[in-house]
């Protein structure tokens, strides 16, 4: 009684105010428990929205939960049979373990703790506020695509439709729309806006681990698909330790090895999960950043849940299906020659991911020597282990350095003009890395149609005989392959070490990459003198060799796809992309870049007009 006596007559030494009265401390614990019992609300908002997709208990945190709480119910998340039939089951995840300690302590078994967490690459002008509300609202969209790629996976989901021209599968709007009231929609749609989906599986020679760490490191998913992705960053990791796999905030440019074809953008939540001990998933879902980014112009692409579902084989095979679901507005019209490509899906669909996955999987495996070390074609060049590998480091440095280049729609410095073909694109940057020569670079490029097929302007450029007809680079003499390293087990997906044989230039070499596959080709090469190839081969660091690449791009150009499955009615016209880099002067000079332009321009159309005669093309 005394202290309480003296409770009620104590003042505050600072400014002899009056005490906390018994009421007003009362009416602030009271405050304190309401605020509380909200946020445990909205916890378990939350946790039965995530454990209704993920097919398990979503755990509280300890020091949330309240005395005694329940957990909640075990749910299960299936899915029939995928895409290629195969039945892929999404079992409920296991129960949380609950250790018998003193502490009392819960333990989440659904983190999964092999998943690599990458941090988050600099954006640069890019600056973001995500509050607790917001990343709410991202968990939510993760959640809700996660929900919708499960049912996009079912074989017989009415919502696919087959193509009666090419029996190709696309969505049924009307159908996907009465399904998925999603709230997460892109922006209105314009006359040129176009929606494409698409569906396609394959075996990939790689583990499930590697291929999920492969798609959430931005530079490894770049190495994965040079041909296809020319930017990829990491804007912003999300701590997702209660709902099981990875949650990162990315963007990415995507692009077809064309001048004539515009890039893409997206920004997009990428979420990756393990599904049980063989299954993994990968959700890609486009997130509407335009109102945080400090950039007038918005993106015109967008993701609707995409992604793919990955099965391990075993014997170090994943069984893959992928859906690509986008909605697209290109900022420049499709050229004609693209129409084709672009109107069948098969420039951004399923297809190609798989494809090139499929590919370059392959040469990663060559590469490490796990596939068939001892088939290398060496001829006495490159002959340590190790400098072959350093072979392969620069050739892929070379192809990802060229298929960068060729993206030119954005920034023209020469656009088409009186000057200029329709078809002709040049642009000159200032180069200040050490991985291509320092000062003014310029770059050349067209596109072109021709009534052949693919895989025969492929074997033509591959003829060695035939080389001096067209490459500037052998000055009409003729080559000989000095070196041979395979990239598959296809003989002409390789790298090779080339000499022409010049008067002159003796010490000048060309390093070449071959690629082949169902969706295209490409044959990339670069001038090498002598004292670059010796240090290649002795195991020096290549990743500060200047290369400046060249090259050429085939694909099929679109049409008779109806035909596919048949040889002879196969498609007989292809799209060859040719393109020339060439370093100028170390200062900007406008009559030096002015020369530069009317010089590789000239060397382009030459180009193209010798190979056009070579196979008998001319118009």
């Amino acid at each position: 009684m005394a202290m309480r006596k003296s409770l009620k007559n104590i003042y505050c030494p600072q400014c002899d105010g009056p005490p906390i009265v018994e009421e007003e401390r009362e009416l602030y614990l009271e405050n304190l428990r309401k605020k509380n019992q909200k946020l445990r609300d909205e916890h378990e908002r939350i946790s039965n929205l995530i454990s209704s997709a993920v097919g398990g208990p979503f755990l509280m945190n300890p020091k949330l939960a309240q005395p005694n709480s329940a957990l909640m119910p075990n749910s299960t998340l299936r899915s029939p049979t995928n895409t290629c039939g195969s039945p892929i089951e999404y079992p409920p995840l296991p129960i949380p373990h609950q250790e018998n300690n003193n502490n009392n302590n819960i333990r989440n078994s659904m983190n999964i703790n092999n998943i690599p967490i990458i941090s988050p690459l600099p954006l640069e002008n890019y600056v973001f506020h995500h509050d607790d509300k917001e990343k709410l609202i991202i968990f939510e969209i993760v959640v809700a695509a996660m929900r919708e790629m499960v049912e996009l996976l079912k074989v017989n989901n009415p919502i696919w439709v087959k193509s009666s021209i090419d029996e190709r599968c696309f969505i049924d709007r009307d159908s996907y729309n009465r399904k998925f009231p999603n709230s997460n929609r892109p922006y209105k749609k314009s006359s040129t806006t176009r929606i494409e989906s698409s569906r396609y599986c394959g075996v990939v020679p790689m583990t499930a681990i590697s291929l999920i760490q492969n798609f959430l490191d931005p530079v490894k998913w770049m190495n994965m698909f040079p041909t296809i992705v020319t930017k990829a960053r990491i804007i912003e990791v999300f701590d997702t330790e209660n709902l099981g796999g990875s949650v990162q905030l990315m963007y990415e440019k995507v692009h077809v090895l064309s001048p004539l074809v515009g890039s893409r953008d997206f920004f997009f939540i990428r979420c990756c999960r393990q599904i049980d001990s063989t299954i993994w998933i990968m959700v890609d879902v486009s997130y509407d950043l335009f109102k945080e980014i400090q950039s007038p112009v918005p993106s015109h692409s967008w993701k609707f849940p995409s992604g793919c579902i990955i099965k391990e084989m075993g014997n170090g095979q994943s069984m893959v299906t992928w859906i690509e679901h986008v909605q697209a507005d290109d900022n420049i019209q499709i050229h004609r020659i693209y129409r084709d490509l672009f109107y069948g899906c098969q420039t951004y669909g399923a297809k190609r991911w798989i494809v090139t996955l499929q590919r370059m999987s392959e040469r990663y495996n060559f590469a490490m020597g796990a596939t068939c070390p001892t088939r290398h074609d060496l001829k006495g060049v490159v002959i340590d282990p190790k400098g072959m590998k350093n072979v392969m480091q620069i050739s892929q440095r070379m192809v990802k350095s060229f298929c960068e280049v060729l993206s030119m729609t954005d920034k023209l410095d020469f656009p088409t003009s009186s000057q200029l073909n329709s078809e002709n694109r040049v642009s000159i940057r200032k180069n200040e890395e050490i991985t291509q020569p320092k000062g003014f670079i310029i770059t050349a490029s067209t596109s072109l149609w021709l009534p052949l097929p693919f895989q025969t302007v492929f074997n033509f450029f591959k003829d060695d005989k035939i080389r001096p007809q067209w490459d500037i680079l052998t000055s009409g003499n003729d080559v000989t392959e000095l070196a041979r390293v395979l990239t598959g087990t296809f003989l002409e997906n390789n790298i090779t070490i080339i000499q022409p044989y010049a008067p002159n230039e003796n010490n000048m070499f060309v390093l070449q990459e071959s690629s082949i596959d169902d969706v295209g080709a490409f044959i990339i090469y670069a001038p090498i003198d002598s004292p670059t190839i010796n240090s290649i081969i002795n195991e020096d660091d290549v990743k500060k060799v200047p290369i400046l690449p060249s090259g050429l791009i085939i694909s099929p150009d679109g049409r008779l796809a109806s035909n596919k499955n048949n040889v002879e009615n196969a498609s007989n016209g292809s799209i060859l992309t040719v393109a020339f880099q060439k370093s100028i002067c170390a200062n900007n000079n406008s009559i030096s870049q002015q020369q530069a332009v009317a010089t590789i321009e000239s060397i382009l159309s030459s180009t193209v007009l010798k190979i056009k005669t070579a196979l008998n093309c001319l118009d």
